[in-house]
C-alpha cells in the first residue's frame, strides 16, 4: 500500500469517527435542539444574557422553513465543494501534463512541430524589408 493510499485511509476515517461518534456517545442528548448551528446557539446565549437586546441587522431573506434553509445550505456547500474540486483536478491535470511533457523531452521525442511561427516569420520579413 503506497503512502498516499495510507493518508486517504487514515483521513476518511478520521472524518467517519467525526461524523459518527457524536452520534454513537449521546453528545447533546441533553439540548432541546442537540445538534443546532452556532447561531442559534449564540442567540439564546445572547437572550439569556440580555432578555431586551436587539440585533442591529436582519437577514435579506428569511427561508420560510427549517428544511428549505438546510436545503439551500447544503447547495451552498455542494457549488463550493464543486469548485474546489474543479480547481483542484485543474492543477492536478496541469502538473500530469508537464510531467509527460518533461519526459517526452528526456526521452529524446522530436517535436512535433518543427517550422518557424509565422508571427516570427513575418516580422523577419518585415525587418529585412522583403
Amino acid at each position: 500500500m503506497s503512502r498516499n493510499t495510507k493518508i486517504n485511509v487514515l483521513l476518511l476515517l478520521v472524518v467517519v469517527a467525526l461524523a459518527v461518534l457524536p452520534l454513537a456517545l449521546g453528545l447533546g442528548d441533553d439540548e432541546e435542539e442537540p445538534f443546532a448551528g452556532a447561531d442559534a446557539q449564540a442567540e439564546t446565549a445572547i437572550t439569556e444574557i440580555d432578555p431586551d437586546y436587539e440585533p442591529w441587522f436582519s437577514p435579506l431573506y428569511e427561508p420560510p422553513s427549517g428544511e428549505i434553509e438546510s436545503a439551500l445550505f447544503a447547495v451552498q456547500a455542494a457549488i463550493g465543494a464543486g469548485v474546489l474540486a474543479y480547481y483542484f483536478g485543474l492543477r492536478r491535470g496541469r502538473r500530469q501534463g508537464e510531467q509527460r511533457a518533461l519526459a517526452r523531452r528526456d526521452a529524446g521525442a522530436a517535436p512535433q512541430d518543427t517550422a518557424v511561427p509565422r508571427d516570427a516569420a513575418a516580422g523577419a520579413e518585415r525587418e529585412s524589408g522583403v
